[in-house]
């Protein structure tokens, strides 16, 4: 019965009006892989029910969220923004346009170049990337990269050129969505075949499985910062940082929606609580708006700490 009425409750987040627009009208942006979805399906709930919010979904990604925020000063909320791979983020900020509402991944996120770990174990030389380019039969001949719109697709573009891919026989393989990327990791671990390619944690895939991150060498930031933008006039070779990851809002939704910020402030996951919430929702083949009920009817400890009296008492009559 519960489930029944937080999914109920979850169909106003499609609906104008649905609640009382307490702080009006808001548009937050769902990204378009597992994790930024139930984030954003969390937080949009507990706007909507707790605060009063008519909240709108904005499907968007890394670079058409800061784009849009930079040319629109729109959508309002944007969860789970990796600003390693979104540059333009800090002049947005400096400006005074954008606000840093919270690390949502309290102990930040990390983004890599992997292979099994059986294949390292059987050849050693495949945790380097000079290694994994010198035997590029051993994974596969292939490199996994980004979706079209995800932030790192710029960035591994630039090391593809760095690194002479086409030069050391290594075939570029850009995956057409977030689902078909990590299902190709996942079924090359299952069958125990080669795999290398990108990904970031904390994520369902790599709780699952035991990947190997590539060692690309040191981090630089400078060439680093010139990997990230598309008119990079001279890529370089450098590994991708520890990667901040945030929420961020506009600096005038903060100034409207004191309560609503100060809540989006509070929202913020360990990697391990967020793995293995990403991991249910793999295994039991849920979708992002089950897994976001999966969490809400398993952690009130957690959310209950985000929100105030008010919403607490407002959301009492699902949550008994």
């Amino acid at each position: 019965m519960k489930k029944t009425l937080i999914a109920t409750a979850f169909a106003g987040l499609a609906l104008p009006g649905a609640a009382l627009a307490d702080c009006g009208e808001v548009s937050v942006a769902e990204m378009n892989w597992a994790s930024g979805q139930i984030i954003t399906r969390i937080t949009g709930f507990l706007m909507t029910q707790g605060y009063g919010c008519d909240v709108t979904i904005v499907p968007s990604a890394t670079t058409t969220a800061i784009t849009s925020l930079a040319e629109n000063n729109e959508p309002d909320v944007v969860p789970e923004l990796w600003v390693n791979s979104a540059p333009a983020y800090f002049r947005l900020e400096e400006e005074g346009r954008l606000v840093k509402a919270a690390d949502v991944f309290a102990e930040g996120g990390s983004e890599h170049w992997w292979v099994p770990d059986y294949l390292v174990e059987a050849h050693p030389e495949l945790a380097t990337i000079e290694g994994v380019l010198a035997n590029p039969e051993l994974v596969g001949g292939r490199f996994h990269n980004c979706p079209d719109g995800w932030g790192c697709r710029i960035a591994n573009d630039n090391l593809v050129k760095a690194f002479d891919f086409e030069g050391n026989g290594m075939e570029v393989f850009n995956h057409g969505s977030g689902d078909t990327l990590p299902a190709s990791m996942a079924a090359a671990y299952e069958a125990q075949e080669p795999w290398f390619g990108y990904y970031w944690g904390p994520t369902a895939v790599l709780g699952r499985y035991n990947m190997v991150a590539v060692d690309m060498g040191p981090h630089d930031p400078e060439i680093h910062a010139c990997n990230q933008t598309q008119d990079c006039a001279t890529p370089g070779i450098s590994a991708y940082p520890a990667a901040p990851v945030l929420t961020v809002v506009t600096s005038d939704f903060a100034e409207r929606n004191p309560e609503v910020f100060e809540l989006i402030s509070n929202i913020s996951f360990g990697t391990q609580e967020l793995s293995n919430l990403l991991a249910w929702q793999v295994e039991n083949s849920a979708s992002a708006e089950e897994a976001a009920v999966y969490f809400l009817t398993t952690s009130q400890d957690t959310w209950k700490g985000w929100i105030n009296d008010a919403a607490t008492e407002k959301l009492s009559a699902i949550f008994q």
